[in-house]
């Protein structure tokens, strides 16, 4: 059994997360007009649209991504290897944290999601430390924790974009690089810090296309986003147990089990 059990400092810890959800409380009591920016392309009309919400997520994914790197880098086991993709998780998960509470009122049911966003950071940024080291005590843990946590941002994201009523461009743009990044960190979770980014390319080339495929069918958002969950989880876990070396039903039986399961829930909702 490792003896490594490295834990990131709980100032710095608290320091992060109370920044980023005070940005957040901000946005509760400040509002301004919503401007939007227009780009004109032969066949495209491209348009942006900025208010405060849209502000305050991009400064708080920046918040999270300093911070997280603020975190780490005290981390022993570090020693010059590149660690930016320690930030990816952090500054998602800062950022959607942000989709229920823009979508309610204040009230105490917005301040029990202010405070259940508060307590995730916290244990995405401390699962991000943990996993610098393949062999600290606590890997598996983190492994498994940011995994869930991949796989529910990227619910809530797909299910976002599709209620949002949004053209098919701008679904395809938000997904897709999603999809790679997600797929190529999972992946190098699940291999202990091995890339992989053939299979994060052709996990996210398959994943846009069913997705302009779903786009144009007659389902609800949840569904949209439960079948793209179903997909991404299945191949991601059958390209991790590949390149681990498994073979015939050790490689498709988790993937088909969870699909399976997942494909019943779209079904069901």
């Amino acid at each position: 059994m490792s003896k490594h059990r490295h834990l990131p400092a709980l100032d710095s810890l608290s320091i992060v997360t109370a920044m980023v959800l005070l940005s957040y409380s901000l946005t509760a009591f400040i509002q301004l007009p919503e401007k939007s920016l227009e780009l004109q392309l032969p066949g495209f009309l491209f348009v942006i649209r900025l208010d405060v919400f849209t502000v305050v997520s991009i400064i708080v994914a920046l918040l999270a991504a300093t911070g997280c790197e603020w975190i780490i880098s005290d981390h022993p086991g570090l020693e010059g290897q590149r660690h930016w993709f320690h930030w990816i998780i952090p500054a998602m998960t800062a950022m959607v944290i942000g989709v229920p509470l823009n979508a309610i009122q204040v009230g105490p049911a917005w301040w029990v999601l202010f405070t259940m966003g508060g307590f995730l950071l916290i244990a995405v940024l401390t699962a991000e430390y943990v996993s610098i080291d393949p062999e600290d005590h606590y890997y598996q843990v983190a492994c498994i924790t940011l995994t869930v946590v991949f796989m529910s941002l990227f619910l809530i994201l797909a299910i976002t974009v599709r209620g949002a009523q949004l053209r098919l461009y701008e679904v395809i743009s938000v997904l897709v690089p999603a999809v790679a990044l997600l797929a190529a960190r999972v992946i190098h979770l699940r291999l202990a810090g091995h890339w992989h980014l053939a299979w994060a390319g052709g996990i996210s080339l398959i994943m846009g296309q069913l997705a302009v495929a779903l786009f144009y069918l007659p389902i609800k958002p949840i569904q949209f986003g439960l079948i793209l969950l179903a997909v991404l989880y299945g191949l991601t876990v059958f390209a991790s147990n590949i390149e681990e070396g498994e073979v015939h039903l050790k490689a498709w039986l988790e993937p088909v089990i969870m699909f399976s399961v997942i494909m019943v829930f779209s079904f069901i909702l």
